[in-house]
């Protein structure tokens, strides 16, 4: 029984293990394979807006820095919240942060992403500069601010898109 048992567990963490998108740790890496599979599978006909909403959220939930976002937009407000405002905050942050990235996103149109280059910061974090090129549009620069504090699982903490500071913004708007 035991033997049973033991086998059944390694069958489903190898099934959960092969179905798991892991990127690379090396940042410009990270973020080349990260957006490929993103346009990969936002530009795929075949699959319903619903689908790519659970697929963008997934992504994110696994990739982006949501609870560090949140406390930089919470700004010097989260000093004077007690443990139970902040939890409640950070849970209603998560939501609509993720309600407001699958909204943008299911409806992408294919362009072509490239990574220009990567510039390490500090210890913790490494800037990796991006374009994006579509056609008969402008060229659209994008900076990833990626934090590498663990460095087999980087985070993405912040998007300077064209100058502008996506987390800087979110935080002004808050």
């Amino acid at each position: 029984m035991k033997k049973f048992s033991l086998i059944i567990l390694i069958f489903f963490l190898t099934i959960k293990i092969s179905f798991a998108n892991t990127y690379n740790a090396d940042p410009k890496i990270f973020v080349t394979e990260l957006v490929n599979d993103a346009i990969s599978k936002l530009s795929d006909k075949n699959i319903s807006k619903e689908e790519k909403a659970l697929f963008i959220e997934k992504i994110a939930i696994e990739n982006v820095d949501i609870d560090a976002l949140g406390l930089y937009t919470l700004g010097e407000l989260r000093k004077t919240s007690n443990e139970d405002a902040l939890k409640k905050y950070k849970k209603s942050f998560e939501k609509y942060f993720l309600k407001s990235l699958t909204s943008r996103l299911t409806d992408y149109s294919s362009n072509k992403f490239e990574v220009i280059s990567a510039e390490k910061k500090s210890s913790n974090y490494t800037i990796v500069k991006s374009k994006i090129v579509g056609d008969n549009q402008p060229e659209i620069k994008i900076n990833w601010r990626i934090f590498t504090k663990n460095s087999e699982k980087p985070l993405i903490r912040d998007l300077i898109v064209e100058g502008l500071s996506l987390a800087r913004t979110q935080k002004e708007e808050f």
